[in-house]
């Protein structure tokens, strides 16, 4: 079996959700001995088709057209397939970005296959893989598997693996390989406008290393700088649940959630958060959690991996004065 992971760039820049993906392709390639092979399309990637090859991968296919510098549906769809006819991968994975959204479903469909997307799990069973989905705004998950002949095509969500567990190549460097595709002008029915970029007062929250989230139990907004300074002192990013920023109280940008970001740092404080599963779906993928409720029975200490039963504002003053402490030492 072949899998191969179409990563995605934008400008130069990679989108971290790629690297997610890739560290997903690598345990099922381990668990089901496939080959792995990723590929970057676009215009002048050398230096990010190299960047690639320092994981474990089998190759690294760049994928290059003067068409293909601009992001456009048809261009990378048209560009994708012809990769795909010529490499028979069985299984093609991407990471569940806005563009993967938009040019995946029309790839598969162009080749008459389906495909399994916003992935939160995987694993190999019977000689085959099962995919898991969440559903119902993240209530219930199910197992889903391919019906019909290869290939096939996934998508996996932000967040759902951890990219710091990729595996560098063991030989230091896959080989690069140029794969050409054949795309003309006339084919690209779109005309690819200035970039869009969010307001200057947008945040990112999935680049954040570390977030301090806050929820009902901040009370009132006369509050919320104590934890503004927490998260200041910790170099992270404030963030809230969806009632927080219903109220007005933080910006919808600031929000974690089904409805909001879906993030997954270092470290996820959660302040006075119950832990709703609309909640808890966009930052579960966090790599260490710490929830403190005065309710000792909140749902959030089921995903926590410290949780402290207290009152918020004994405690936030208490990390407060103790980190700086240690910026002052």
């Amino acid at each position: 079996m072949k899998i191969l992971v179409i990563t995605e760039q934008r400008e130069g820049n990679w989108n971290r959700a790629s690297f997610e993906t890739l560290s997903a392709a690598q345990q099922m390639a381990a668990d089901a001995g496939a080959t792995l092979v990723a590929a970057v399309v676009g215009k002048g990637v050398a230096a990010l088709a190299g960047e690639l090859s320092g994981f474990q991968v089998e190759e690294v296919l760049q994928i290059e057209h003067d068409l293909l510098e601009k992001y456009t549906p048809d261009g990378y769809s048209l560009a994708s397939a012809q990769v795909i006819a010529h490499e028979k991968p069985e299984l093609v994975l991407l990471p569940h970005t806005y563009q993967v959204r938009d040019f995946a479903p029309k790839l598969a469909a162009s080749l008459g296959k389906g495909m399994i997307a916003d992935c939160v799990g995987c694993r190999h069973e019977g000689g085959r893989f099962v995919f898991v989905r969440q559903m119902f705004q993240g209530k219930t998950a199910v197992d889903v598997t391919f019906q019909g002949e290869p290939p096939w095509f996934a998508s996996f969500q932000t967040g759902a693996f951890r990219a710091d567990l990729l595996k560098p190549h063991a030989a230091g460097k896959a080989p690069v390989r140029n794969v050409n595709v054949e795309l003309k002008p006339e084919q690209i029915r779109t005309k690819p406008l200035e970039l869009f970029r969010e307001a200057k007062q947008a945040v990112d929250l999935t680049q954040a290393p570390i977030i301090v989230a806050i929820g009902r139990g901040i009370k009132e907004p006369a509050n919320i700088p104590q934890a503004q300074k927490l998260a200041a002192l910790l170099g992270g990013e404030l963030a809230a649940s969806r009632p927080i920023c219903d109220e007005g109280w933080l910006p919808m940008d600031r929000q974690i959630g089904s409805s909001g970001q879906t993030v997954a740092p270092k470290l996820y404080l959660a302040l006075g958060i119950s832990g709703a599963i609309q909640h808890v779906v966009g930052m579960k993928g966090s790599r260490t959690i710490v929830a403190i409720n005065k309710d000792a029975n909140a749902p959030i200490f089921e995903v926590a991996d410290y949780g402290i039963v207290g009152d918020i504002f004994e405690i936030i003053p208490a990390l407060t004065e103790e980190l700086e402490k240690t910026k002052a030492s």
